[in-house]
């Protein structure tokens, strides 16, 4: 694996990823948030290999309706229509799983983020595991150690996860996932729990939705943890990363120093994307993101 991998074999594909993630973008800015947030499911679920763009047939069950991905994780139509140009391009060469690898650089890059090196050469994998989706993804309501301890079971240090954590300046979130912390807990602002509860009652309307980010939800910049510091993290989960505990001179450091935040990020995404990538003879490229050759 290694950044030229396609240089010969398919010299357009950061090209095609780019321009197709930039019309989406374009289209709608959450897209961004959200292809991002495809890369980090699919990597966490036996490593980047896009097994969460299987479709389930009636003999297979994806990751798709895991609880963590379920009318949440999207942006697959976006991957899709990736795919089918660099098809066109360069046919049977250019894995899905790099695909999602490239479009989430281009999505952060695209909003104001650093831009990195990506390392290519992943294949894609020929199963998918719901239990592992369900059991592997940290949700909102965990705590400091087990986002520690889930990231370390990834080979991602606790720095690794403080960092990719900032992936939250971008996006949007449902009420149902930040329902428990601007009722239940007493480490956030009051009056930033009183505006998010004016369109997250304390029952119904599950799907309203709220930037993750209340002060530039399209923009990756270090306003997460300017947030944090001021306790106006939306999710129980992130306000657990400056809550007196050992990550909070990293996030202090991080809001008054976007810089280093950006520098960081860059190297924890290049971290991610080398989850237990399948390569060589193991895996295949896929023709169709959705389903297996």
């Amino acid at each position: 694996m290694n950044q030229n991998y396609y240089q010969k074999s398919c010299p357009n594909l950061q090209t095609i990823v780019q321009s197709v993630v930039s019309q989406a973008i374009g289209t709608e800015a959450r897209m961004g948030a959200s292809l991002l947030r495809l890369f980090f499911h699919d990597c966490f679920v036996q490593g980047c290999d896009a097994s969460i763009l299987l479709d389930d047939t009636p003999t297979f069950t994806g990751e798709k309706t895991a609880f963590p991905n379920v009318n949440s994780v999207r942006g697959y139509e976006v991957i899709d229509a990736i795919k089918s140009q660099v098809e066109a391009s360069c046919p049977a060469t250019v894995s899905c799983a790099d695909i999602v690898a490239l479009a989430a650089r281009d999505s952060v890059n695209l909003l104001g983020g650093p831009a990195w090196n990506v390392v290519l050469g992943r294949k894609d994998a020929r199963t998918a595991s719901l239990s592992q989706a369900n059991s592997d993804l940290p949700g909102p309501g965990s705590s400091l150690s087990t986002l520690i301890s889930m990231f370390n079971a990834k080979n991602l240090s606790a720095q690794d996860m403080t960092v990719l954590s900032g992936a939250h300046t971008i996006g949007q979130s449902r009420c149902f996932l930040f329902r428990g912390h601007i009722y239940n807990d007493t480490n956030i602002n009051a009056n930033f729990a009183a505006m998010r509860q004016q369109t997250c009652p304390f029952s119904g309307n599950d799907s309203n939705l709220a930037p993750i980010d209340v002060q530039s939800p399209v923009t990756f910049d270090n306003a997460y943890y300017v947030n944090l510091v001021n306790q106006k993290g939306l999710f129980h989960s992130d306000q657990e990363l400056f809550n007196g505990g050992s990550q909070d001179s990293l996030v202090q450091q991080y809001s008054t120093n976007s810089a280093a935040f950006s520098s960081a990020f860059a190297k924890s995404m290049v971290r991610l994307g080398d989850i237990t990538p399948l390569t060589g003879q193991n895996g295949e490229i896929r023709l169709n993101c959705r389903t297996v050759n």
